[in-house]
């Protein structure tokens, strides 16, 4: 008899943790497992590429608030999950008062604990062999699926973001397992919550090269080239995420005009969206760099894009394990990614990609370094020709807690 899953997501957006699922579902064995995914509103470019054998369960119409503005949530009538959004915003806001950074994460958690208890349980699916939180807050699953046993997942390095951990580790303690991507995402999270070390499972992102390879054949490079155009002596720098501060796009201005100022020219394309666009193009016109920093916007494919960029480059302040940064290396592209926490884990350094400093000046001289030594560059890309990025077998480490 097939074992029960269910997994919850919040939405199917491009991003990191929901390409990651998408390799997850694309690697079950649909023969041993009935999967039931729960996706509380049903949007995003990666609905499309859910696997048939998987059954998407119906939007439910409460769930699907918890994505809205909360102006159309009043307006539709839902003033409970309306109230809870306030509630816990409120709470929050009395949180950073304390002293507390207002960039802080732990606004999720506060929002999680108000909403959830106007929210109906999911009963009526049955009782589930395994129940999966895939993205936090991680509430709705503890307390709203009935199943024998519940997994969640890190995918954040815990050291750089802040949280509330009194109201946070009640939530991580409700859960049988807790998956982590990486040795450095395990290590960041048990720094904040050593209590949780025995609940450690490591499973890495699982992510399919030939899904990567063939979805970067998709779009003509012809067309491609009408946004980022061969030009001689330019180097075409591509990096793809959303538009918030972990991205640290806000710098990339900046940072590419030191690089323009050591001699180099680079045109430095950016994919993504998100609250931070503005700040981000203000600081591409403070800078004066309105000709070499262009942001492409949404891309419901990337891929095509990444394959033809000379130099793949992930700036940011911080990361788990960065998805993107496998693909553009399945792509057989040049890879540069800052000196965060959990690089190393990541990226061996002058074997499979560069590790550059975190600030500007450091980065953009590691940069321009990087993009002068071709022979470098050549030997990265034919390493990675001789590696396999893809690792579908990880999954077999998500049987093991299943049966």
């Amino acid at each position: 008899m097939k074992k029960r899953i269910f997994i919850a997501m919040h939405y199917m957006e491009i991003g990191g943790a929901e390409t990651s699922l998408i390799g997850l579902l694309q690697a079950m064995d649909y023969t041993r497992y009935d999967v039931d995914l729960f996706v509380f509103s049903h949007q995003g470019e990666l609905m499309q590429f859910i696997p048939k054998e998987v059954n998407l369960l119906p939007e439910d119409s409460i769930y699907s608030e918890l994505e809205r503005p909360l102006k159309d949530v009043i307006k539709r009538g839902h003033l409970g999950i309306a109230y809870g959004r306030l509630k816990g915003k409120l709470l929050f806001q009395r949180y950073v008062r304390s002293g507390k950074p207002k960039e802080s994460a732990a606004i999720f958690q506060y929002i999680g604990n108000a909403v959830t208890p106007f929210l109906h349980t999911l009963y009526r699916y049955g009782e589930y062999d395994i129940a999966i939180s895939f993205l936090n807050p991680h509430n709705i699953v503890a307390e709203k699926v009935k199943a024998k046993k519940k997994i969640c997942w890190i995918h954040t390095d815990y050291t750089k973001i802040d949280i509330n951990k009194d109201i946070e580790l009640p939530v991580w303690e409700k859960y049988d397992h807790i998956v982590s991507i990486s040795p450095d995402v395990t290590t960041t999270f048990l720094t904040v919550f050593p209590s949780l070390k025995n609940k450690i499972v490591e499973i890495e992102n699982i992510l399919s090269s030939e899904f990567v390879k063939n979805r970067a054949e998709q779009v003509p490079q012809s067309e491609i080239l009408t946004e980022m155009p061969l030009e001689t002596n330019v180097t075409r720098i591509l990096s793809v995420g959303r538009f918030s501060a972990p991205k640290n796009y806000d710098n990339v201005p900046d940072i590419c005009k030191r690089i323009n100022r050591l001699g180099q020219k680079v045109k430095w394309y950016i994919i993504g969206y998100g609250d931070m666009e503005s700040q981000i193009r203000n600081k591409i016109h403070e800078a004066g760099m309105e000709n070499d920093v262009i942001l492409l916007g949404k891309r419901n494919n990337p891929y095509p894009y990444i394959k033809s960029c000379d130099i793949y480059v992930q700036p940011s302040r911080y990361e788990g394990k960065s998805v993107t940064v496998r693909e553009a290396q399945m792509l057989l592209k040049p890879v540069v990614v800052t000196d965060y926490p959990t690089a190393h884990s990541q990226v061996k350094d002058m074997v499979d990609g560069v590790i550059v400093p975190m600030d500007n000046s450091g980065c953009a001289e590691g940069i321009y370094r990087f993009i002068n030594n071709k022979r470098l560059q050549e030997a990265i890309c034919s390493h990675l020709k001789s590696c396999d990025y893809g690792n579908m077998n990880e999954i077999m480490k998500l049987y093991k807690l299943i049966d």
